[in-house]
């Protein structure tokens, strides 16, 4: 059965993916929020597509920083401007910028901030975070809005998986061996948050894409 993690601080999900429950106050929280609708405001949200099916993802998107994830029929990809706008993305606020240093453990900053934008009917099946050049980097996730059923694995996607709420503050961190853990969205708890003001729930994932130099 799923269950909701109580508030702690730096709690061992498995080895290597540790859960920062609460770590952003309500304050920080608003803060943060508002700096990335300031940001999607350069950097609309969009929608992705499936390599080669072209079948729209039920999530919308943007990123902020010197590199972006897209998806579209041609694949799976870094790039460093808007697929529609052809701009750059936006810089990341310096309040992530400082989390990822604080909970990251990785010498270098980060140059990607995905935002993905969740209605109450979104989901995001397992996958892997693979296309970064360096796996000793973590993933570090944000969470703002109504709560999700989180859902996380091994390294391999027959692993057995156990689910969790993640709700608005919470910051998960994946790293050595849950770097590359399968890891998905079962559902959105509509109603469980009122930061977002039409609800729903943003998560801002971190990542260095390069070998730091």
């Amino acid at each position: 059965m799923p269950v909701r993690i109580e508030a702690h601080r730096g709690l061992t999900i498995q080895p290597g993916a540790t859960l920062f429950a609460a770590r952003l106050s309500r304050f920080e929280q608003e803060a943060l929020h508002g700096e990335i609708r300031a940001a999607l405001a350069e950097a609309p949200l969009f929608r992705p597509e499936m390599p080669r099916t072209g079948k729209p993802l039920s999530v919308r998107m943007s990123n902020l920083g010197p590199l972006g994830w897209v998806s579209d029929r041609a694949g799976y990809r870094y790039q460093a401007t808007h697929p529609l706008s052809g701009r750059p993305w936006p810089d990341m606020p310096q309040r992530l910028l400082d989390l990822w240093a604080e909970v990251g453990g990785y010498p270098a900053a980060p140059e990607a901030c995905l935002v993905n934008s969740y209605d109450a009917t979104a989901r995001m099946g397992l996958h892997q975070d693979r296309d970064e050049a360096d796996f000793s980097a973590p993933i570090v996730s944000v969470s703002l809005g109504d709560t999700c059923r989180f859902r996380l694995g091994g390294t391999s996607r027959t692993d057995p998986t156990r689910s969790f709420e993640l709700a608005s503050g919470d910051v998960l961190v994946l790293a050595g061996p849950s770097r590359l853990a399968f890891h998905g969205v079962d559902r959105i708890l509509a109603g469980t948050s009122t930061l977002v003001a039409d609800g729903g729930r943003i998560n801002l994932t971190l990542r260095r894409v390069t070998i730091a130099g």
